[in-house]
């Protein structure tokens, strides 16, 4: 496994994220507990996942599953690095009115508390916004922030699906309360979603936040198995949206075959380019696909081959505003 800086911080993790969306869900508890100790096995120290999975009445499953996998000790607390969000409705009906999605200094406080005692922690190294809430001020979370952060209980704050300029002006109401700031933007960023090279990752670039791609196989369409899709499957029971990309992915099928590597490694080591990336998440619903997924960060893409990459799915054309002006 190799490894990079967590965004500016002098935090090490792994070039490979671990991410737990699937366990509760499409992964039952024994398969979570053989994926995540195999990570371990293979040097994947980061962890992602969010209170509210497992989601509906089940958020929070996921949080417990890797709780209950920490519990069973053998340094398994101790080697992750662990990254889990807030923002989401938790179905709690003690918060009232207060459980509607959103950020506020009430919130965090409350599913702060909720994640700690699911995951079994007293601290979590990477606690992230899981989306950005406009109508509530940074002089408020910044505050609600800092408590958690002066008790030892986080250790670096990260924002998800934040748009450029939430990033900005995150970290200049940041250093006005001289904090540290972001540390990481969890974003989805795929082949098929480059948008991102508009804003987001110049901005995370420049002021040193540390990307963490979402959904870098882009649902799974850019996973090899889209054009020939497993029966029951989320790729078969969305036939249009395979059809929509068909072109592209024929395309990016041959490439692969050119290069003797898988479709999915490909995409993920593509991701690994941009010099804002900190790791790609990967979210394996079975060991095999976590351990096929391996590979990745030893791939190396040229620069006939990233061309070619570019040829088939175009991005915005570089970052703002030469990508659309003089």
């Amino acid at each position: 496994m190799k490894y990079s800086k967590l965004g500016r911080t002098g935090l090490k993790v792994s070039k490979l994220c671990l991410g737990t969306m699937n366990f509760g869900v499409d992964t039952d508890e024994q398969e979570a507990f053989r994926i995540m100790d195999a990570a371990l096995d293979a040097g994947i120290n980061f962890f992602d996942t969010a209170n509210t999975y497992g989601w509906g009445p089940n958020a929070g499953r996921t949080e417990e599953i890797i709780g209950r996998w920490f519990a069973q000790g053998g340094g398994r607390r101790e080697k992750v690095v662990l990254a889990t969000k807030f923002y989401g409705n938790m179905s709690d009906p003690l918060d009232g009115p207060n459980d509607e999605s959103g950020l506020s200094a009430y919130k965090l406080r409350r599913h702060l508390e909720g994640s700690l005692r699911r995951l079994q922690t007293d601290h979590i190294e990477l606690y992230q916004m899981h989306h950005v809430d406009r109508q509530v001020s940074w002089d408020e979370l910044w505050e609600a922030f800092r408590v958690p952060l002066h008790q030892g209980k986080i250790g670096y704050v990260g924002s998800s699906n934040f748009a450029g300029r939430d990033l900005v002006r995150a970290q200049y109401e940041a250093k006005s309360h001289n904090m540290l700031g972001l540390v990481t933007e969890q974003h989805k960023y795929s082949l098929l979603c480059r948008l991102p090279e508009l804003e987001v990752l110049p901005a995370a670039e420049e002021l040193g936040i540390g990307v963490i791609a979402w959904s870098p196989l882009d649902g799974g369409l850019l996973s090899g198995h889209a054009l020939n899709p497993i029966p029951g499957s989320r790729r078969a029971n969305n036939p249009e949206r395979v059809e929509k990309h068909r072109a592209p992915l024929e395309a990016f099928a041959a490439l692969c075959r050119e290069l003797g590597e898988s479709e999915a490694n490909v995409a993920l080591a593509w991701t690994l380019i941009h010099p804002a990336m900190t790791a790609p998440i990967i979210g394996p619903r079975t060991l095999d696909q976590l351990t096929s997924a391996l590979r990745v960060v030893d791939i190396v893409l040229d620069e006939a081959t990233l061309a070619r990459i570019d040829e088939i799915f175009p991005g915005p054309g570089g970052s703002a505003p030469n990508a659309y002006a003089w």
